[in-house]
C-alpha cells in the first residue's frame, strides 16, 4: 500500500480543506495524476498519485479540514492497477462495495476469479468507448463551474494542460471566443422568452454554496484591515501620452528582443520604487510599537481570478529592468489564473499595485493589503479634455488612487509619493536619469 498524505503547503500554512476528489475507491490511477484538491488559505492545489495502481482507500471527504502530513488515502500499487486498466468496468467498481482494497484482483486466490471478468466484455462489447469516458472526473472543479455557468461543454475543447487536460486558462480563452461571435438576431427575442417570472417560491431563485478557504481568508483580511489601519485615500491623475508613444515606438523591438510584449506594468513598478525611495514610509509597517523600515522593493501585483484575488509578488524591484519586471509580472499573472502559483511567491510584499482599469474602472478607493502602509490603484485610460499651454486638447489621462495608513504615512508625504509616480510616467527619462 502506497499512503498519500497532505504535502508541506507553504509557510505559516497547517491545515487545507478537502475541495473534491477526482477519484473514487477502486478506479485505477496513474503516476502523477491528480486525485485530490486542497483548499488553502492562499492557493488551491492538486495532490497528485505517487504511484499508479488503484486507489484502495480514502481516509476523508470532501468538505473535512486535514493537517500537513495527515493521510488523505491508499494506493494499491503495481499489477492492481494494470489488472484494473484491462478488466471490464464493473470489476473496477468491485473494490467501492466493502473496504476498496481491490482483493479479487490480487495474486493467488485473485486469479481464481479470473472468469468473472472475462464474461463481462461480452456484455460490455457493444459499448467499448464507456472506459474511456473515466477520464472525465479528472477535470478540475473550477473548469466544470466555468462551463456549467457560461454553457460551453468542457470535452469541445482542446486542452493545453497534462495529458490533453483542460485548464482553466483553455476554457477562459474558450469563453473570450464565444463571446466575441456576433449574437443571432433571433437570439434576444428568444433569451426575452426564457426569462419568464417564476414563482417566488421557486428553488431555483436562490443558490448556496459554501465560501472556499482562499474566500474566506480574503474577506477576513480586508476587514482586518478595515478596522486596524487608519485608511486614506488621496488621488491625483497622469497624462499617459508619452508612456503610450514609448511604447508605439518601441514594441516591435522590445518584443523581438525579450519576447514578451511591453506593457504598463513595467513603467508603474519603476515608478513606484523610485517615488518609495524619496518616501520610505510608505514602504514601511507597523510592528506592535515599531515602524519597521523596508530598504528592499518587493512589489505585490493584484490578479482577479477565478476563485479570488491573488496578490503575487516581484521580489527586489530595485535590482530589476523593465523587460524582467513585465516578463514576471505576465508569468505570475497567467499562474494565478490557472491556479499554479505558490504560496512562498504572494508572501513578503512591501507594496501593492492593483490595476482596476483592465476592467474598465474609471475611480476607486482600493483596501491595504495588510500589515503594507500603501496601495497604488490604477484606473482605465481615458481620453479627457486638458488644459495644455493655455490650450485645450484631448489626452489619454488615468485617475491615479493611493491608500495609505495614515498612522505612519503623514498626507503630505503621500501626496508627495502621488506626485512622483506621476512625474516619473509622464517623463520617463527620470527613471532613467534617477530623478
Amino acid at each position: 500500500m502506497i499512503e498519500i498524505r497532505v504535502p508541506t503547503l507553504g509557510e505559516s500554512v497547517t491545515e487545507a480543506t478537502i475541495g473534491r476528489w477526482f477519484k473514487k475507491p477502486g478506479e485505477s490511477v496513474k503516476v502523477d495524476e491528480p486525485l485530490v484538491e486542497l483548499e488553502t488559505d492562499k492557493v488551491t492545489i492538486e495532490v497528485p498519485a505517487p504511484a499508479g495502481g488503484v486507489l484502495s482507500a480514502v481516509a476523508v471527504h470532501d468538505g473535512e479540514t486535514v493537517a500537513v502530513g495527515a493521510l488523505l488515502g491508499e494506493i494499491t500499487e503495481g499489477a492492481v492497477g494494470a489488472a484494473a486498466d484491462k478488466s471490464a468496468p464493473t470489476s473496477t467498481r468491485r473494490p467501492d462495495q466493502k473496504t476498496g482494497t481491490g482483493k479479487p484482483i490480487g495474486a493467488g486466490p485473485g486469479e481464481q476469479r479470473a472468469p468473472v471478468p472475462e464474461r463481462q466484455p461480452a456484455a460490455a462489447a457493444a459499448k467499448p468507448a464507456a472506459p474511456a469516458k473515466k477520464a472525465e472526473p479528472a477535470i478540475a472543479p473550477s473548469v466544470r463551474r466555468l462551463g456549467a455557468e457560461s454553457g460551453i461543454d468542457v470535452a469541445t475543447i482542446e486542452g493545453t494542460g497534462k495529458d490533453g487536460r483542460v485548464t482553466k486558462g483553455d476554457m477562459l480563452a474558450e469563453i473570450e471566443r464565444a463571446a466575441a461571435e456576433p449574437m443571432p438576431i433571433a437570439q434576444p427575442a428568444a433569451a426575452l422568452q426564457l426569462r419568464a417570472p417564476s414563482p417566488p417560491d421557486d428553488a431555483t431563485c436562490e443558490e448556496r454554496v459554501r465560501m472556499t478557504r482562499l474566500r474566506q481568508t480574503i474577506a477576513r483580511r480586508l476587514k482586518d484591515a478595515q478596522n486596524t489601519a487608519a485608511m486614506l485615500t488621496t488621488f491625483n491623475e497622469v497624462d499617459m501620452s508619452t508612456v503610450m508613444a514609448l511604447r508605439n515606438q518601441y514594441r516591435d523591438l522590445f518584443e523581438k528582443k525579450h519576447g514578451i510584449k511591453l506593457g504598463f506594468m513595467g513603467f508603474f513598478v519603476r515608478a513606484c520604487v523610485q517615488a518609495l525611495r524619496e518616501i520610505p514610509a510608505v514602504n514601511s509597517e507597523i510592528d506592535g510599537t515599531d515602524i519597521v523600515y523596508k530598504n528592499y522593493y518587493h512589489i505585490g501585483v493584484a490578479v482577479g481570478s477565478e476563485r479570488g484575488l491573488v496578490v503575487p509578488v516581484v521580489r527586489d524591484c530595485q535590482d530589476k529592468t523593465l523587460a524582467e519586471i513585465e516578463k514576471e509580472v505576465v508569468d505570475m499573472g497567467r499562474r494565478a489564473r490557472d491556479g499554479e502559483l505558490k504560496i512562498e511567491e504572494m508572501q513578503g510584499g512591501t507594496f501593492t499595485i492593483s490595476n482596476g482599469g483592465v476592467y474598465g474602472s474609471l475611480m476607486s478607493t482600493p483596501i491595504l493589503n495588510a500589515p503594507q502602509s500603501g496601495i497604488l490603484g490604477m484606473h482605465k485610460v481615458q481620453d479627457r479634455p486638458v488644459v495644455v499651454d493655455g490650450k485645450i486638447e484631448a489626452r489619454p489621462m488615468m485617475y491615479l488612487a493611493l491608500t495609505y495608513d495614515h498612522r505612519i504615512v503623514d498626507g503630505r508625504d503621500a501626496v508627495t509619493f502621488l506626485v512622483r509616480v506621476k512625474e516619473c510616467l509622464e517623463d520617463p527619462a527620470r527613471l532613467v536619469l534617477d530623478l
